[in-house]
């Protein structure tokens, strides 16, 4: 069975084929950092007008690529929700008219649930149940997972989600946009004895994240002490210790409440290099493992949906004519595999 992916949910075009044999076929990703970089974030607007420009283009693209033809599709998967809705209304239009003028099923699919199973896509794949952080711009969640479709969310943010607390932190340090990325790099060279900032609701019991504070703790520290490199570099390791630590205590909870030695990591903060590190020391620490997809796919992608996809078209499940796009989708409101 071969499935197209279409991913437009924010401000990345992502087009991918997977063969239930063969793999992933092939991907393509088109990323509007540049377009919205004057306007430090995601202008909603013009990112749903420059996925109208790119999803066909792309998809021609990535059929050619695959050494294939739209007509020996069987499936078409598109990310239906969360997201912004205009840019979800692109792909998931997209996707369904194109899967009824081939004659062929289409399945919208949820953007969480293709992020947790991105590391599917890798040789080492976790058995079933484990534990998934999933980690991105607009979400932060801890999952029991028990199969696909499955999903029992332990805790989540009650306000920022750690990629947005990143990216609103680099920008008070003054780092381009997008900031995360810059921000993890500048924390290398940072002292991380010289200030400490709190992990976030870690002093009182469950698994729920709170990042709103720590970016304000972060505001009032570039104001009083932030006059140099040096001295950025230094806030920015603490930010990054303190965030890392956070994830870290939580996940440890987590294990000791469920028992899983196994931890999927996933969404676009998954390709932190320090978050990493922290959670293979603890998993080692537990005798676990944790699993990771591949730096390309931790950001939102066309691979991750197509396999979404394919394992709920497998199930038989499909979407009708009447479709719809969801921007406030919870997880645990989508059906089991």
């Amino acid at each position: 069975m071969q499935v197209l992916g279409i991913e437009t949910s924010c401000d990345e075009t992502g087009i991918a084929i997977y063969d239930s044999k063969a793999g992933l076929l092939a991907h393509n990703l088109y990323s509007q950092v540049k377009l919205h970089e004057e306007y430090g974030g995601v202008v909603p607007e013009l990112a749903s007008r420059d996925h109208v420009r790119r999803v066909l283009p792309l998809i021609r693209q990535t059929v050619e690529a695959a050494k294939t033809e739209l007509k020996s599709l069987d499936a078409i998967a598109y990310t239906a929700g969360p997201g912004l809705m205009g840019a979800l209304l692109v792909g998931t239009a997209t996707g369904r008219s194109l899967a009824y003028s081939l004659s062929i099923p289409a399945i919208g699919v949820h953007h969480m649930e293709a992020h947790l199973l991105a590391p599917m896509l890798e040789e080492d794949v976790p058995e079933y149940p484990f534990l998934a952080l999933l980690v991105s711009g607009g979400h932060t969640l801890i999952v029991n997972v028990s199969g696909a479709g499955q999903y029992e969310v332990l805790g989540e943010s009650v306000d920022d989600a750690a990629g947005e607390a990143f990216d609103k932190t680099a920008k008070l340090l003054g780092l381009p946009y997008p900031g995360g990325p810059v921000l993890s790099a500048l924390a290398e060279k940072g002292d991380s004895k010289r200030f400490h900032f709190p992990r976030p609701m870690t002093d009182r019991p469950g698994l729920d994240f709170s990042f709103s504070g720590l970016k304000t703790f972060a505001m009032n520290t570039v104001k009083a002490a932030a006059d140099d490199e040096q001295t950025r570099a230094d806030i920015a390791r603490a930010f990054v210790d303190a965030v890392v630590d956070t994830f870290v205590i939580k996940c440890r909870r987590a294990i000791k409440e469920t028992g899983l030695k196994r931890l999927i990591v996933a969404g676009g903060v998954s390709a932190n290099t320090q978050l990493r590190a922290g959670l293979i020391e603890l998993m080692d620490g537990v005798n676990g493992k944790a699993y990771f997809p591949r730096t390309e796919f931790c950001t939102d992608n066309g691979a991750m949906i197509a396999y979404a996809g394919y394992l709920r078209i497998k199930a038989g499940q499909t979407e009708s004519l009447n479709f719809q796009a969801n921007p406030r989708w919870p997880l645990t409101d989508i059906d089991m595999v």
